[in-house]
């Protein structure tokens, strides 16, 4: 796949002060020197959650400066790699794919190859096979005589494997797709997502830090649309 510069485009400060001085304020203030220095979130949880955004959104001008970021903030080449893999199940495969033409040229350049990289079949982690039996047989009854073909890859590709794929820790390969859900507008899904999430070690302030940070990235709309949905979460788990 050929590199595209018009998408990698790298937009100065300076460049910004030109056109916008407001926003290159805010974007000090606010981003910069703001929100990238709460505590609320380590840096390799924020950098996620922004390629994260990033991929869902398909927002390719901000990926290689982001994805340099986050391989300097201790997410790894494997990591990033299979970050990659899973949204594409939860984003669309041309999402995925823009993000391959920008990482392609930084791993060339850091010298990142194959063996710093998932392997296609790995040794799977274990399934919890009675939740799994039933979230199944919950989404046979619910959706079965609608579309078994999704019911079938549901669990062919996503539970009985993308999911339990090693590369990705259970904690944050259920970070990235709350993380995409919100930024996608899917409020639907989130409750099962975040839920997830948290039973694999996200806690409660992570989560609502996730909603701070991405308002910057995603939009105030998409984060106040999520907002209800988090905090029904949240009560559920009190009881």
């Amino acid at each position: 796949m050929a590199a595209n510069n018009t998408f990698r485009s790298t937009i100065t400060p300076a460049d910004v002060q030109a056109v916008s001085p407001a926003l290159a304020s805010y974007t000090r203030s606010a981003v910069v020197e703001g929100v990238w220095n709460r505590p609320g979130l380590s840096r390799r949880d924020r950098s996620i959650v922004t390629v994260a955004t990033l991929i869902a959104r398909i927002q390719t001008i901000g990926m290689e400066h982001y994805f340099a970021i986050a391989l300097n903030s201790g997410v790894t080449p494997a990591e990033v790699s299979e970050i990659v893999t899973h949204l594409a199940f939860y984003c669309g495969w041309s999402n995925a794919f823009q993000a391959v033409d920008v990482l392609q040229g930084i791993f060339a350049s850091r010298g990142i190859g194959a063996d710093q990289l998932p392997e296609i079949s790995p040794e799977l982690l274990p399934l919890n096979e009675e939740a799994e039996a039933k979230r199944a047989a919950q989404v046979q009854e619910n959706f079965g005589d609608t579309s078994q073909g999704v019911i079938d890859n549901t669990a062919k590709f996503l539970f009985r494997d993308l999911w339990i794929r090693p590369a990705l820790a259970p904690r944050d390969r259920s970070l990235v797709t709350v993380v995409a859900l919100v930024a996608a507008g899917q409020v639907a899904q989130i409750p099962y997502h975040l839920n997830r999430a948290m039973d694999s070690g996200l806690t409660r302030d992570e989560a609502s830090e996730v909603l701070t940070h991405m308002a910057f990235y995603s939009g105030w709309p998409t984060i106040f649309s999520a907002l209800p949905v988090f905090k029904d979460v949240f009560a559920g788990r009190k009881n």
